[in-house]
């Protein structure tokens, strides 16, 4: 029998194969072929960053996050993150067409991707069996109605998936009524289903009296009302499934309530992941042109305002960063959160077998850009992507990272989005 040594071997495969899971196994580097994520989290934080004091320090597997800087919060977890700078959305610019195109890579009907925001196109891939397909938080998103200023979802070319912005109207929705005896939960029931049958006719009858584009729109709307009824008739599955607690009743859009809203609705899509009710989840952080004053933190102007202040401004912007600051907490607060929690499923923690990507819909905040727009993906061990690294790309289309994306949950597409912009996943992620 002849023998082949591991590098003879290596080296037959190629030069193509160089950056292959295959090969990271039999260097030692990966321990199983392939690995994909299980989940998918989505969270959306507003009005772009300062590079300057936002990026990290060192190279792709010796960085760190300088003191003061943006991310610096994310230093415990800097094994579970893959910090990715240089990704443009290519020909869009400005908060509205970046909030449109952040999920969506500007897909259409006609795109593979059917138009459709990568949460929603996964979710339509992974999501079939769940109770929710999917689930989207909100925190103060709805203030000023929905728009695509305002959305970052869609189910279909121009038809939002609005997040619920209440987390106890949240709690209701995913572990029944708050307090009361079974009977009320019972005719609480009743009453929703005896609703959406009521609506499902309107819908039916009006579908038959319009054109081919408004009855799309309208087939997208009865589809979403047959994922609502089966969340509402379906139960938790996965035995362990921990207890969850309603959150308390406040004024969700009081602008010091931002914070406690935020947490609550963190605790609840992660209760929600563990318990099996859904494989995808998403948070979105208010809207682009965020209103809010981030008087928790001592400041008194709006993050968007702040977002504006020039370098010249030496104040201003330094109060833009603790605002920058403050949402890499949340950040850092969920990542704790998913590496508390066992996943039910498969072993391990929920951080493990769990993809997280935190996106953003400008580049530079100042020039109202979608160059270099910020991104940062977080999971662990299991996960299809090798974390803990810090990648610099050159003007990268990010219809090449949510491809990529979408191939760390398993679900197969040559281009995600608009495919005359780029076509294949990005590079050095997996």
């Amino acid at each position: 029998m002849i023998r082949i040594g591991r590098r003879q071997f290596t080296a037959g495969l190629g030069a193509s194969l160089l950056a292959a899971p295959l090969l990271r196994m039999l260097s030692g580097e990966a321990q199983a072929a392939t690995p994909l994520a299980k989940r998918l989290i989505v969270i959306f934080t507003p009005n772009g960053t300062v590079h300057n004091h936002w990026r990290p320090s060192g190279t792709e597997t010796a960085f760190s996050f300088p003191a003061g800087s943006i991310l610096e919060p994310l230093s415990r977890h800097q094994s579970n993150v893959l910090v990715c700078e240089g990704i443009d959305f290519v020909e869009v610019d400005n908060h509205e067409a970046g909030m449109a195109n952040m999920l969506t890579g500007g897909g259409t009907a006609q795109s593979t991707s059917g138009g459709l925001s990568v949460d929603q196109f996964i979710a339509s891939k992974i999501g079939q069996d769940s109770r929710f397909r999917s689930l989207e938080f909100g925190v103060q998103t709805s203030i000023w109605g929905a728009a695509r200023s305002t959305r970052m979802s869609y189910s279909a070319p121009g038809v939002f998936v609005s997040p619920e912005d209440n987390p106890r109207n949240a709690f209701q929705r995913l572990f029944g009524a708050l307090g009361g005896d079974s009977t009320t939960a019972d005719k609480l029931l009743r009453r929703r289903k005896s609703m959406l049958d009521l609506v499902r006719g309107e819908l039916n009858d009006l579908s038959q009296r319009v054109g081919a584009e408004e009855k799309r729109k309208l087939e997208q709307h009865l589809e979403a009302l047959r994922q609502t009824e089966k969340g509402l008739t379906e139960p938790v599955a996965l035995p362990g499934c921990p207890s969850a607690t309603a959150p308390a009743s406040i004024d969700v859009n009081a602008n010091a309530n931002f914070p406690a809203v935020g947490r609550a609705q963190m605790d609840l899509m992660v209760s929600a992941l563990t318990c099996g009710m859904t494989r995808v989840a998403s948070l979105q952080w208010a809207h682009t042109v965020a209103p809010q004053v981030f008087s928790w933190a001592g400041e008194a102007e709006s993050h968007h305002e702040l977002s504006h202040k020039d370098d010249s401004n030496a104040a201003g912007l330094a109060n833009f960063v603790t605002c920058e600051r403050w949402f890499a907490e949340q950040f850092a607060y969920l990542l704790d959160a998913l590496k508390a929690r066992p996943d039910l499923e498969g072993g391990g923690t929920m951080l493990d077998s769990t993809l997280v990507v935190w996106a953003k819909e400008l580049g530079d905040s100042r020039l109202h850009t979608c160059r270099s727009v910020p991104f940062v993906l977080a999971g662990g061990g299991s996960s299809y992507f090798r974390f803990g690294r810090y990648l610099r790309y050159s003007g990268a289309p990010h219809q090449k990272l949510l491809t990529s994306v979408c191939h760390a949950l398993g679900v197969s597409i040559d281009t995600f989005g608009d495919a005359t912009k780029a076509s294949g996943p990005l590079d050095g992620l997996a």
